[in-house]
C-alpha cells in the first residue's frame, strides 16, 4: 500500500526547530465490546496494509512511507521491511511531539529509589534531559550507528539515556544490571559498543551493588572509548581518567538545544540479548518505526491508556518488557509512567501496595513470579492498603497459573478489574496475544486471543493446524512491524532459529493448545531455554559456567517446575578425578555461576553424578534429567542411552530424599 503524501506534507522539515505534530490521540476510544474486537481482528486481517497505516499516522513522521510492508513469503525468513521510504525518530515521537500542548507540562516519569527518594519529571523536563544527554553523547564521539551499551539501575537517567540514543540513530543495547561482568562483556564485545553508560551502583534490598567495577573489568580489549557513570549511591569507584566521565559533569553542562535527525524508517534502534539453546546469548535486533508502531498500539489496546493513568509496569529495563512498557510504548501515548529501582519487598514486604496507594496507580503490570510470591507473604498485606485507585492488572513473562490469577483479581484487583495475561517475546517486540479490558472474556491461565494484525495458530510440526484443545507448536504466520529483523552479526542464526522448524512460519518456541473458543494456553518452552522469574537463560550458557571451574569435568542443566518462579535451575555435576564433592564444592559452584553470569542464574538444585545419562554418540539427554529433576518417573524412548544405570542411579537419589 501506497503512502499519500499527508504523512509527510504537513510536517515541517526534520531539520527545523519547528515542527508540526499529529493530534494527540483520544485515549478513551477503547475497544468496548467482543464484538467490536472480532471488527477490528477481521479488518486487520482483510487489510493489513490499512490497518497498519492508521496506526502508523498517529507517530510524527519526517516523510511519508512508499509502502506499508514488503515481505517475501517464499523468502527463508520473510525478508520483511516496514513503512519502506518513511523518516521518523523514536525519541521525537516520545518526547517532542507532546510539547506543544497540555501534556508539556504533564509528569512522563514518576521515580522512587529504595531509599525513599523521588523526583518527578515533566515531559518538557524530560525533553531537556533527553537533549542534554544527545549533545554529551555527541561530544563524546556517538554518530549515528554506533552502538552504545547501557547498564544501569532502575533510575531516570536509565530512560533518559535510551531515548538520547534513540534521538541520535545510535542503537542502544541495555544489559540487565543483575548480570555480572562476564555476561556484560559478551553483550559489549558481541554489539562493539562505542560507549557505555552506567553507575556507581545500584539500591536492592538495602544494599549498594556496584555496577562500576563489573564496568572496569567488562571493558578491557573492547571497542569502548569512554564510559559515562551516573552517581547513585556515592560509592568508591576506581576512575579511569580520560575514559570514564561522570554523568553530571557531561550531561548537565551540556545545551538543552538539540535539533534531533530523522533516520530510515529501518534504522536499528536497539539489539537486546536473550538466552539461546546454542550458549551464546543472541543480539535481537529491532528497527525503528516498526517496532515504535506496534509498542504504541498495543500499549494503548491491552492498557485501555487514558490520560489520567498512572501505569507502573515492574519490569527492568534490561528486559524487553521494560523497552515496550515502561519507555517506548508509554511514552508514544503521552502517559504518565512509575519507575522503582529496588526490591519489592525492602524495606518490607509490602512495599509494592505501599508504592501503589502513595502514588494512586491504576495500571499495575507485573510477573506471574511476582504475584506467586505475594501470595506466600500474606493476605494482610495487600488489606493493610488503599489499592482503590487500580482499574487494570496486567501478567507478563510466563504463563500465570489460575490459583495465582484468581487470587491477583480477588486480592489485589478487588474483584472488579480485570486481567490482561499477556503473551509475547524478545522476538515479537510487543505484546503478540492478550485480552482486550472491556471486550474480552477472561479465562484464568489463558493469554485468550491475538491482538488485531497478529496471526497466530497452534499447528504441528509439518505445518497444519491441530485440533482443539491438541497440543502443538504456537507460531506467528504473517510479518508484523515490531518483529525482531535478526540476530546482529548472524543472520544465518537468525534464519534457522525461527523459520526453519515450521514451514512458512515464525515459530516462537513455545509450546501450546487452542481451545473450543479460539482462546489460546501457551504450555511453556519447547527447547534447552529456561524461565526463571520470566527470565530466559540458556542451559548451556549456565552449564558453560559449571564447566569453566577448575573443579568440573561435565555439567547439564535442566529447569522443573517451581511453584514460585515457574522453573528452578537444577545442575548435574560431575567433578574431575580426585575432587571432593561435598556440600562446600556445590556452595562454590553455585557462587561461580553468579559469577560468571549473574545471581539470576544460581542453580537451586546442584547434584553431584558420577556419570551423565548420554546417548551412544554423547549427547547428553536432558530431557531424562528434567524427568528426573520433576520427580517423575523417565518416560519415552530411552534406547538410545549408552548405560542405562546411570538414569537409575540418578532416580535413586532423588527418590531417597
Amino acid at each position: 500500500m501506497s503512502g499519500d503524501g499527508a504523512h509527510g506534507g504537513r510536517i515541517t522539515s526534520v531539520l527545523s526547530e519547528t515542527r508540526t505534530f499529529p493530534p494527540a490521540h483520544d485515549h478513551h476510544a477503547r475497544v468496548g465490546s467482543m464484538d467490536a474486537y472480532r471488527a477490528m481482528y477481521d479488518r486487520a486481517e482483510r487489510d493489513p496494509d490499512g490497518y497498519w497505516s492508521e496506526a502508523a499516522t498517529e507517530l510524527w513522521w519526517a516523510r511519508g512511507w512508499d509502502k506499508v510492508v514488503e515481505w517475501n513469503p517464499d523468502a527463508p525468513s520473510w525478508d520483511a521491511t516496514w513503512f519502506v521510504g518513511g523518516k521518523t525518530n523514536a525519541a521525537v515521537n516520545c518526547v517532542d511531539r507532546h510539547l506543544a500542548g497540555w501534556r508539556r507540562n504533564k509528569a512522563a516519569i514518576l521515580f522512587e529509589g529504595e531509599p525513599g527518594d523521588t523526583r518527578i519529571l515533566t515531559y518538557a523536563e524530560l525533553h531537556r534531559e533527553v537533549c542534554k544527554a544527545a549533545n554529551a553523547l555527541t561530544a563524546l564521539g556517538v554518530t549515528a550507528g554506533d552502538f552504545v551499551a547501557i547498564y544501569m539501575p532502575m533510575i531516570p537517567e536509565a530512560v533518559i539515556a535510551m531515548l538520547a540514543c534513540a534521538r541520535l540513530g545510535a542503537p542502544h543495547t541495555v544489559v540487565f544490571g543483575g548480570f555480572a561482568s562476564e555476561a556484560l562483556a559478551d553483550r559489549i564485545r558481541d554489539s562493539k559498543a562505542k560507549v557505555v553508560i552506567t553507575a556507581d551502583g545500584g539500591w536492592r534490598r538495602g544494599h549498594a551493588i556496584a555496577l562500576k567495577d563489573n564496568v572496569d573489568h567488562a571493558v578491557p580489549g573492547s571497542t569502548v572509548q569512554h564510559v559515562v557513570v551516573v552517581k547513585r549511591t556515592a560509592q568508591s569507584v576506581a576512575w579511569h581518567t580520560g575514559r570514564d566521565h561522570w554523568w553530571h559533569d557531561v550531561v548537565d553542562s551540556a545545551s538543552a538545544k538539540h535539533t534531533a535527525q530523522a533516520f530510515d524508517a529501518e534504522h536499528p534502534l536497539f539489539s537486546l540479548y536473550t538466552s539461546g539453546t546454542t550458549g551464546k546469548p543472541k543480539g535481537i535486533l529491532h528497527t525503528t518505526a516498526g517496532y515504535l508502531v506496534n509498542a504504541m498500539q498495543s500499549s494503548r489496546l491491552v492498557f485501555d491508556l487514558r490520560e489520567e493513568d498512572i501505569f507502573w509496569c515492574t519490569a527492568d529495563i534490561g528486559w524487553v518488557t521494560g523497552h515496550s512498557y515502561v519507555t517506548y510504548g508509554p511514552l508514544a501515548n503521552g502517559a504518565t509512567v512509575l519507575l522503582y529501582e529496588g526490591a519489592p519487598n525492602h524495606p518490607e514486604p509490602d512495599r509494592f501496595w505501599q508504592m501503589i496507594e502513595r502514588w494512586r496507580v491504576t495500571t499495575f503490570y507485573t510477573a506471574p513470579t511476582a504475584i506467586r510470591a505475594f501470595m506466600r507473604w500474606g493476605d494482610e498485606l495487600p488489606a493493610k492498603h488503599d489499592l482503590s485507585s487500580l482499574r487494570l492488572l496486567g501478567s507478563v513473562g510466563e504463563p500465570i497459573n489460575p490459583e495465582a490469577w484468581m487470587w491477583y483479581r480477588e486480592k489485589i484487583g478487588g474483584n472488579r478489574c480485570p486481567i490482561v495475561d499477556t503473551w509475547w517475546q524478545t522476538e515479537t517486540g510487543s505484546i503478540v496475544i492478550s485480552p482486550l479490558p472491556g471486550a474480552t472474556p477472561t479465562k484464568p491461565g489463558s493469554a485468550t486471543l491475538p491482538l488485531p494484525g497478529m496471526i497466530v495458530d497452534v499447528v504441528k510440526r509439518d505445518g497444519s493446524r491441530c485440533a482443539d484443545n491438541e497440543g502443538g507448536f504456537l507460531v506467528i504466520k504473517r510479518p508484523w512491524p515490531s518483529m525482531l529483523r535478526t540476530i546482529w552479526g548472524d543472520h544465518e542464526r537468525f534464519e534457522k532459529a525461527y523459520f526453519s522448524e515450521i514451514p512458512g512460519t515464525y515459530f516462537a518456541g513455545d509450546g501450546a493448545r487452542r481451545d473450543s473458543d479460539g482462546y489460546i494456553w501457551v504450555m511453556g518452552r519447547v527447547d534447552d531455554v529456561i524461565n526463571v522469574a520470566g527470565h530466559r537463560l540458556s542451559t548451556m550458557e549456565i552449564e558453560s559456567a559449571l564447566v569453566s571451574h577448575p573443579s568440573v569435568a561435565e555439567a547439564a542443566v535442566v529447569g522443573r517446575p517451581d511453584d514460585l518462579k515457574g522453573q528452578a535451575i537444577v545442575a548435574f555435576v560431575t567433578p574431575k578425578r580426585g575432587i571432593t564433592a561435598d556440600d562446600a564444592l556445590a556452595k562454590v559452584l553455585r557462587q561461580h555461576v553468579v559469577e560468571q553470569i549473574g545471581a539470576l542464574a544460581r542453580p537451586e538444585e546442584l547434584r553431584f553424578a558420577e556419570a551423565l545419562p548420554k546417548t551412544r554418540s554423547g549427547k547428553i539427554m536432558r530431557r531424562l534429567l528434567r524427568e528426573v529433576a520433576s520427580g517423575s518417573k523417565a518416560r519415552g524412548d530411552t534406547t538410545t542411552l549408552e548405560d542405562q544405570s546411570v538414569l537409575e542411579t540418578l532416580a535413586q537419589s532423588f527418590a531417597e530424599e
